[in-house]
């Protein structure tokens, strides 16, 4: 991603039965959560890497989603404005599961994007194409709650990846109607998908898993704590 000589990885996903949005990636450099994901429920997730990763893709893309611009033209309108699109990568998933990508032509190979309805991968100085093939398989065939299916979608195109340098950063990123976002990051780390899965294990626990269930969510954006919801009733 930011170093020439470091993997990069992300997946999309959105499942159309809950309406949940899901990502995650991870990379050979520092803080790919900062860099690389970003979301919001009413618009979808954005990936944006590469060697010379923009932060402006992300967010513009965000914004166009948000605006109702369809998936494909605003991943097109955002790469061919710029330049510098061939050092980029860029993923997009909209909120109801439509995917576009990009992969610039200087990207470090193996580099590629795949898209189908409600999935996106993508990643750059990869082994070859049997690391995507991981991501999205695994990804696919694993049977859990969206965090775990990342987690273990990541692990095992880690392992496809066989880069004896490693990973030093990953993220996780899910966004759901019914529940509080999961927004998590390994930024510095010489094991970040375990130590990412270490800190979602965190969140399922007391005592802030109980907190969870008092702050807003997207079906309902007033809900606070048992008290004030009780005052919110009554009045």
């Amino acid at each position: 991603m930011f170093m020439k000589d470091a993997m990069t990885l992300s997946i999309l996903a959105f499942d159309p039965k809950t309406g949940t949005l899901a990502g995650a990636a991870a990379t050979g450099s520092l803080c790919v959560g900062g860099w690389v994901l970003r979301g919001d429920i009413d618009a979808g997730l954005v990936a944006s890497q590469g060697t010379a990763p923009s932060t402006f893709w992300r967010d513009d893309c965000l914004r166009l989603l948000h605006s109702g611009e369809p998936v494909e033209k605003t991943v097109k309108e955002i790469s061919y404005a710029d330049s510098g699109r061939a050092n980029r990568q860029l993923l997009a998933l909209d909120k109801v599961g439509g995917t576009s990508g990009f992969t610039g032509s200087q990207s470090v190979p193996f580099a590629a994007h795949r898209i189908e309805p409600n999935l996106a991968v993508a990643g750059n100085m990869l082994a070859g194409p049997e690391v995507l093939d991981a991501l999205q398989s695994t990804f696919i065939g694993t049977s859990a709650p969206a965090a775990d299916k990342l987690i273990a979608a990541l692990r095992a195109a880690d392992l496809a990846g066989g880069d004896s340098r490693g990973l030093m950063s990953a993220a996780l990123l899910v966004l759901s109607p019914d529940a509080p976002p999961v927004d998590l990051r390994i930024d510095l780390s010489s094991s970040p998908i375990q130590d990412l899965e270490a800190l979602l294990s965190q969140t399922r626990i007391p005592p802030y898993v109980d907190w969870l269930d008092e702050v807003p969510i997207k079906n309902d954006r007033q809900r606070a704590t048992v008290e004030a919801n009780e005052i919110r009733t009554a009045k």
